[in-house]
């Protein structure tokens, strides 16, 4: 093949071209893939998600949402918006009705004077929008490491850096290990209570004391709050101790089982809402249509009572907590429905995770949420029937530790 100034083209040249059977050179689209893809994972627990489609009946202690349904009047709400034609896109922003009661809910909560809002597809989707909005490449992002899985990849994405701040074995904020971290090029702090996987959540004294770090180092906090509303004790948020420095985000996928709704909302100073206002315009447009109609049930209808749900997601809690700590160790959660227990023995969590595959029990190994490959995540959001199934199948692979080499 020649090009234009009649040179025959040279095929290693050109890495997204291969020889064709007439000769010619064709695309080779797996050589077009942009490194950006290439230097992330596909979700370890994805993978574990497609394992569990093979299975027969498994003990599914993997997946991250409630095992309930949606409460029927949300459901109800929903299905009025479709049938009353609310289907087509909204403002990017959001529908005022849906953004005026939560920037007072915000203002309420929180002590803040004028807050932006902004109506998300999710709050995984206003981790990613607020990112992009302040994180120029060669910034740094820091999070306690364990650490949800969009922490670690999202920055790579902008060209920024992720800086996991270790927090074994207690899991807890440790304000001078993310003191000790905080280099020039630090501009976010990242902050999930409840906790993914831990389930810990935070005390107002280690708020308070992140919080001070941030007005004394000039960092941007992001408080990702998708579990406040799944909280065994009385939620603490940061937001009210940074008015000007905090993003908010909050969502209703967790606490009311609206994991496939994508509905969420930032709130915080409003020159970022603004920019990231700006961005889901281009990539997002904006949330789902009828499941915004259907939030206004949660602001306006008063008929939604999860009580009972969160009881019983405690007692979930405490038979897990009971049930393996004489056999693992465990740091009992606080909060949304997740236990991090340690691999017993000299195990990797990758090899103790295959073991309890091969007994029909699912689980996440630690590394997909850490540096470190000791521990593995466990969620207790199935039927008490499983749990008791699943506490006997890992007792057992407790007790049989392997002979060391």
């Amino acid at each position: 093949m020649k090009n234009h100034s009649g040179k025959k083209k040279d095929s290693a040249m050109n890495p997204t071209a291969v020889p064709s059977a007439g000769g010619m050179e064709r695309l080779d689209p797996a050589g077009m893939i942009a490194r950006r893809a290439l230097d992330i994972d596909a979700s370890g627990i994805r993978k574990v998600f497609d394992l569990a489609a093979n299975l027969k009946d498994p003990i599914n202690f993997s997946i991250g949402q409630p095992d309930f349904d949606v409460p029927e009047p949300i459901k109800e709400r929903a299905i009025a918006a479709i049938r009353d034609g609310k289907n087509h896109y909204t403002p990017t922003q959001g529908i005022a009705e849906l953004i005026e009661p939560i920037r007072r809910q915000v203002v309420d909560s929180t002590g803040w004077r004028d807050p932006g809002v902004l109506i998300l597809s999710g709050t995984s989707g206003g981790i990613m929008l607020a990112m992009f909005a302040v994180l120029n490449p060669g910034d740094e992002a820091l999070f306690l490491d364990p650490y949800f899985v969009m922490y670690r990849h999202l920055p790579r994405l902008i060209g920024a850096v992720p800086a996991p701040v270790d927090s074994y074995p207690d899991f807890r904020l440790h304000p001078e290990r993310i003191e000790a971290a905080i280099t020039p090029r630090t501009k976010m702090l990242i902050i999930c209570s409840p906790n993914n996987p831990t389930g810990i959540a935070f005390t107002t004294a280690e708020l308070r004391a992140a919080a001070d770090i941030a007005r004394r180092r000039n960092l941007l906090v992001l408080s990702d709050e998708i579990y406040d509303g799944f909280c065994y004790r009385k939620h603490e948020s940061i937001a009210s101790f940074l008015p000007e420095q905090c993003i908010l985000l909050k969502g209703y996928s967790k606490t009311y089982a609206m994991t496939g709704w994508r509905l969420g909302y930032a709130a915080g100073p409003q020159p970022i809402i603004e920019q990231m206002t700006k961005l889901q315009q281009y990539t997002f447009v904006c949330a789902p249509s009828p499941a915004q109609y259907a939030a206004l049930e949660l602001i306006h209808g008063h008929t939604v009572d999860m009580t009972a749900q969160i009881d019983a997601y405690r007692r979930k809690r405490d038979k897990i907590v009971l049930g393996l700590r004489d056999h693992f160790e465990i740091n009992e959660p606080a909060g949304a429905f997740y236990v991090f227990p340690k691999v017993p023995g000299r195990r990797t969590a990758a090899e103790f995770v295959s073991q309890a595959l091969a007994n029909n029990v699912l689980l996440i190994p630690g590394d997909v949420f850490s540096r470190r490959n000791t521990h593995f995540r466990l969620s207790y959001a199935t039927s008490d029937a499983k749990i008791e199934q699943g506490i006997t199948v890992l007792r057992k692979l407790a007790e049989d530790i392997p002979e060391t080499k």
